[in-house]
């Protein structure tokens, strides 16, 4: 059985910090990328963040640059979100998604173009 497992979630004050993890299980993820999407209540899911299976290449939503910092480590099967500064507006459900026939040294910022999904972890920012 496939699972992704988010962790690290939880309620934090503006300017603080929380690092999520996805823990991955039921194959072997070390050649996806992976990624990380959020949605807030009575909004889409959006692009957060996404990183190559060799860890080559990273992109970020232009509202995290500067904050977040995605990571991986392969023998672990497990891909990190580092999120600092963190706003009210970072309130949301961050899920982890794995992205099994992308191209090599490539990401994508697409949900639809991602084949696994976790469970997702609930953020949520006070001011």
């Amino acid at each position: 059985q496939v699972r992704l497992v988010e962790s690290g979630g939880g309620l934090v004050q503006a300017g603080g910090s929380l690092r999520l993890s996805c823990a991955a299980s039921g194959r072997t993820f070390s050649r996806d990328a992976m990624g990380w999407f959020r949605q807030a209540p009575g909004k889409e899911r959006e692009f957060v963040s996404a990183i190559t299976w060799g860890s080559s290449r990273t992109q970020y939503a232009e509202s995290v640059k500067g904050r977040f910092t995605i990571s991986r480590d392969n023998a672990k099967n497990t891909v990190y979100l580092q999120m600092n500064s963190l706003k009210p507006e970072d309130t949301a459900v961050y899920y982890c998604a794995a992205d099994s026939r992308v191209v090599a040294g490539i990401v994508r910022i697409t949900a639809s173009t991602y084949d696994y999904w976790g469970q997702g972890t609930q953020v949520t920012v006070s001011s």
